[in-house]
């Protein structure tokens, strides 16, 4: 990988997405990757908007904010607004496909839109509160920037106290995770 990919994550608050920028930034380092991971939200814990800006690369990374993102990820209608500004020509723009009403406000100018169906996946399938970890794994198959293998050892380093109280939810968030990927491939 010459440059950086840049990754902007955007949601809610609540929704996870600084533990997904979290998760993904400690697996590029494990991996001996430069990963910068910058989060940006309100002072609210839920109901702002909550966005992340990861960087990962294999050289270091100067600046932690940038400009335009190589994908940019909206999980909320407030957050396709937010992240239109990220989105360059060669932006890869995903989104959750059960957001309503933002026909309009979805950038015109992405290289490409992948619409997702993470929150109906999680509900239905899995477990609404592995929402994040579906959508984390949409972003490692759209960007191939950590290996699953990594990706898995991260969630368990973050989530492992969890996991030992009940190792249900080891099994429910790496399915989340290959789910994520499935979803992304599907549409790829």
């Amino acid at each position: 990988m010459a440059k950086a990919v840049k990754i902007l994550l955007a949601g809610e608050g609540g929704q996870g997405v600084q533990s997904v920028a979290e998760i993904i930034a400690e697996a590029a380092n494990e991996e001996g990757r430069e990963a910068l991971y910058i989060p940006n939200f309100g002072v609210e814990q839920r109901g702002g908007v909550s966005i992340a800006y990861l960087q990962i690369g294999d050289e270091p990374i100067g600046a932690p904010k940038f400009q335009i993102g190589d994908i940019v990820i909206a999980l909320s209608d407030r957050a396709v607004h937010r992240t239109r500004q990220y989105v360059g020509p060669q932006t890869l723009f995903v989104y959750d496909s059960s957001i309503e009403g933002i026909e309009d406000a979805l950038p015109t100018q992405a290289k490409k839109i992948l619409p997702i169906p993470a929150i109906e996946v999680s509900k239905k399938e899995l477990h609404p509160r592995v929402f994040n970890i579906v959508i984390m794994g949409a972003v490692i198959k759209a960007t191939g920037v950590i290996s699953v293998e990594e990706a898995k050892k991260a969630i368990e380093k973050k989530l492992g106290y969890k996991f030992e109280k009940n190792p249900r939810l080891r099994e429910l968030n790496f399915r989340a995770l290959e789910r994520g990927m499935e979803l992304v491939a599907q549409v790829i």
